[in-house]
């Protein structure tokens, strides 16, 4: 039975259990919760269940008091909340049980402080599972919805409004949605989104899109943008529209935290696609063709590479480090890239850099021009930069790759 489990995690997650700098800790501790309900949900399906509950329950009275700044914390909690909702949805819970599990829910959701729960507003109509359930708290939130976004009064909110429109979409109330949807006075897509998924699960696809992009607003372009434009691709690759996908969402909907995250994600997506070609129209579409550089060196095209580190944006500090990593192994690779650090750095590239880099990509220059026969060659090039433009304010560096070249201190460099 589920009341017999005793969870671990209670005991860590009580009211107020942490401190103002206690994020690091209650990371921990979530991931401990979610690595036992995970565990439990194999053997017990509906005692997992239990916990999942119990589990969201906890979150803004442990929480309460953390400093969130820094989004930390806000990311775990929705990471975990992404693995223990579907274990909630799946649970065998008979009608009465789920209904208990949803008025605790609901009571959580009024008391959450800074919203942790707005993913388990998303899904309540999943969560509900049972049409009645559904219905009951469409109806116990539409008069609410009616009256505030009619109200002539801006900024009108309704505490788990969500909840609502989760609820008539999953029990297919569609036009009773659409029609909700379209007295707001606001355009948010987080509400609007739930319109646009009614017209796609009525098969209306074209619709579905056109009244995403019709949803879009400039003054919240930084998030809604790029979720409008992941809600259209999804549903243009659903629908088996696979190149209309990639040349009108794909090439905008890649995530991650560096440029090389940004490709993998966009290759994973569309895996019939070439790959170096993903990567070509990705540069080609988001621009900024120097940040690309060590997406496209990592990714083993070293030639595309080659072309990023020619661009004026590149950050010569990284262009360095990939001449060291690669004097080695790929030696002619990195003395052009060594070259291109040195030109950065003479045109105005990185921000301060010190005459310590300059030496550094020589060094690394006359080793790789070492291993390919190519030290005549690499004078040739140094010389070259020395006649050619220099950005105000690097004439230091001129100065400093000058007198490396007239003291002949390019083999002592080399060893470095």
């Amino acid at each position: 039975m589920a009341g017999g489990q005793k969870w671990a995690f209670k005991t860590k997650l009580r009211a107020r259990a942490f401190g103002w700098r206690g994020s690091q800790a209650a990371i921990a501790r979530l991931k401990e919760a979610v690595s036992e309900i995970r565990t439990v949900s194999k053997i017990d399906p509906l005692t997992a269940g239990e916990g999942a509950l119990a589990l969201m329950e906890r979150l803004w009275p442990a929480f309460e008091q953390i400093d969130t700044s820094t989004g930390a914390l806000g990311s775990a909690v929705q990471k975990a909340l992404d693995e223990v909702i579907p274990i909630l949805i799946a649970a065998p819970a008979d009608p009465k049980t789920r209904a208990k599990w949803l008025e605790r829910m609901y009571q959580a959701v009024l008391d959450d402080g800074v919203q942790y729960l707005f993913p388990v507003e998303e899904r309540w109509g999943e969560i509900a599972v049972y049409p009645e359930l559904m219905n009951e708290y469409a109806d116990l939130l539409l008069p609410s919805l009616r009256r505030v976004w009619s109200s002539s009064s801006p900024g009108g909110y309704v505490v788990g409004g969500t909840i609502g429109l989760s609820c008539m979409l999953e029990v297919g109330r569609y036009d009773e949605l659409l029609h909700l949807l379209g007295t707001s006075r606001h355009r948010f897509w987080s509400d609007l989104r739930f319109g646009a998924e009614a017209l796609a699960r009525q098969g209306l696809i074209d619709a579905a899109i056109a009244y995403a992009e019709g949803c879009r607003d400039l003054k919240l372009r930084s998030y809604d943008e790029r979720a409008i434009d992941r809600f259209c691709e999804s549903l243009l690759l659903r629908s088996g529209q696979v190149d209309e996908a990639y040349r009108r969402y794909g090439l905008r909907t890649g995530a991650g935290t560096t440029y090389l995250a940004i490709f993998r994600d966009t290759a994973r997506r569309y895996p019939s696609r070439d790959k170096r070609q993903i990567l070509l129209d990705l540069i080609q579409t988001r621009c900024d063709a120097g940040k690309w550089f060590a997406a496209a060196k990592d990714a083993g095209f070293l030639d595309i590479a080659l072309e990023c580190a020619a661009a004026p944006n590149v950050e010569p500090g990284t262009l360095i480090r990939a001449a060291r990593d690669n004097a080695e192994r790929e030696p002619d690779f990195a003395a052009q890239v060594a070259l291109s650090a040195l030109r950065s750095l003479l045109t105005g590239g990185g921000y301060d850099p010190s005459v310590t880099d300059l030496h550094a990509a020589v060094g690394y220059l006359m080793a790789a021009a070492a291993r390919i026969g190519r030290e005549a060659w690499a004078r040739e090039q140094m010389q070259a930069l020395t006649a050619g433009p220099c950005s105000p304010g690097r004439e230091h560096m001129r100065a400093a790759l000058e007198a490396v070249l007239e003291r002949g201190t390019l083999t002592r460099l080399a060893s470095h």
